[in-house]
């Protein structure tokens, strides 16, 4: 089992700058009502293309602003910049707006999909990168803080998500990978989602990359579903920084989960500060008999505290979809 996650250390550090910068000065606008942007192939919306949509919203925009995508595949790279941010990009229904490319991941240019700025939303969307097992490739990147993502699938076969920097969210979405294909160093819940391995010879799910006991940083599984593609195939996590922090509560795990549970990347030193733990789990992967000695069973009180939103701030910025829609021109 083997990662490119580390190879790529310099492109996460530029990717963690981004973060410094991405925060409204002016404060959360108004939610309840957002401009609506429409894109579709056929030219029956505003644009065919969606990152034309998004550079259409203006710099240090105020106001919300929903980029509706009709169903189709859309071959292109997506950047939301830094500079835009309270910006939606929403499929019309579950799987029907696919977003594909295919790159190798070398530069903080090559992910599909790359979300740079803060209170970003995604639903319904499809991001995928199929550049294969020759390497990594990185499906989506996100450097923003306050960032959710609702019924969405992210797949490609090495660090499919590259949850880098910030607070994030995610509901009901789909994850698929074979190698690290959730890594970075965010500060991610993971609500009721679906982490499936296509790995036949041995895969991690994760690879968190705290660095420093004193950072705020980690990933909280809650409600999921461990899958692979099969038996003993895969662990649940592996350090890509000595501090490396993931938790799974409440979730299903298949038998694809080797007992041991978790990795130390062939350094028994980051035995010593590594936190990974699990919590009233359940199914044949979930058996903690045969865990490595230096992983945690939480405790009631330490499970309250990663497994709700107030983890990630939630209730400070999560926030339902807009009642109301206004024309591109609208001035509020």
């Amino acid at each position: 089992m083997r990662s490119f996650c580390g190879v790529n250390a310099l492109a996460l550090a530029l990717f963690s700058t981004c973060i410094m910068s991405s925060s409204s000065a002016a404060g959360i606008p108004d939610s309840s009502y957002a401009i609506l942007l429409r894109v579709d192939q056929s030219g029956k919306g505003d644009f065919t293309k969606i990152q034309d949509a998004i550079d259409s919203v203006p710099s240090n925009n105020s106001v919300f602003y929903y980029i509706l995508i009709k169903p189709g595949t859309y071959r292109e790279k997506i950047v939301v910049p830094k500079d835009k941010p309270f910006v939606t990009l929403s499929g019309t229904k579950t799987n029907s707006a696919i977003i594909t490319w295919s790159e190798r991941w070398d530069t903080p240019q090559s992910p599909t999909v790359s979300i740079l700025a803060s209170d970003f939303v995604g639903r319904y969307l499809t991001i995928q990168n199929s550049y294969g097992p020759s390497g990594p490739a990185v499906a989506l990147s996100i450097s923003g803080d306050r960032v959710a993502f609702y019924t969405c699938r992210f797949i490609s076969y090495q660090d499919t998500l590259l949850d880098a920097v910030g607070r994030h969210y995610y509901k009901n979405c789909y994850i698929e990978g074979a190698t690290d294909f959730v890594c970075g160093n965010g500060q991610s819940l993971f609500d009721r989602c679906h982490l499936h391995s296509i790995s036949k010879n041995g895969g991690s799910v994760t690879a968190q990359r705290r660095l420093a006991a004193e950072e705020n940083t980690g990933y909280s599984f809650v409600g999921c579903k461990v899958t692979g593609a099969g038996v003993g195939t895969l662990i649940l996590g592996r350090p890509w920084g000595r501090y490396s922090r993931v938790v799974y509560g409440y979730t299903y795990m298949s038998n694809a989960v080797l007992p041991q549970g978790w990795g130390d990347w062939n350094d028994p030193s980051n035995q010593r500060t590594v936190h990974y733990g699990q919590f009233r789990c359940y199914g044949p992967g979930s058996d903690v008999s045969g865990r490595v000695g230096w992983s945690h069973q939480l405790s009631l009180r330490e499970a309250s505290h990663f497994f709700r939103k107030t983890w990630i701030n939630g209730r400070d910025w999560l926030r339902p979809p807009p009642k109301s829609f206004r024309k591109p021109q609208t001035t509020p």
